[in-house]
């Protein structure tokens, strides 16, 4: 056809326009991937709010009892159910954690 677009041209133009689409495409994949991780760490962080861990016992200071996300004991896993917490929190030699209060979680449940 003399004067119109070539076929050639034609699929050059198309290869463009699918390599931008593919770009879009990566970089929502890339927004998706990083919603579900921050999503996947919020709901362990919430589900760390409601379980509690232990502190071992310091040379001159007691045991602590922490809610499960206390940023003062950041440690993962070894989390205690909610009647071991209310056991060691009646020990004489286990005190709860000044901070995140853990016992008031465990009369409020």
């Amino acid at each position: 056809m003399p004067g119109g677009i070539s076929d050639l041209d034609k699929n050059r133009t198309l290869e463009q326009w699918l390599e931008w689409q593919l770009r879009q495409v990566r970089g929502r994949i890339r927004e998706l991937e990083i919603k579900e991780q921050q999503e996947r760490r919020r709901r362990e962080q919430a589900h760390a709010a409601l379980r509690w861990k232990i502190q071992p016992q310091r040379s001159s200071s007691a045991a602590l009892v922490h809610r499960g996300d206390c940023a003062l004991y950041p440690v993962q896993g070894g989390f205690l159910t909610r009647e071991e917490a209310v056991i060691a929190l009646a020990e004489p030699d286990i005190e709860p954690c000044q901070i995140c209060r853990p016992e008031t979680g465990l009369v409020d449940g």
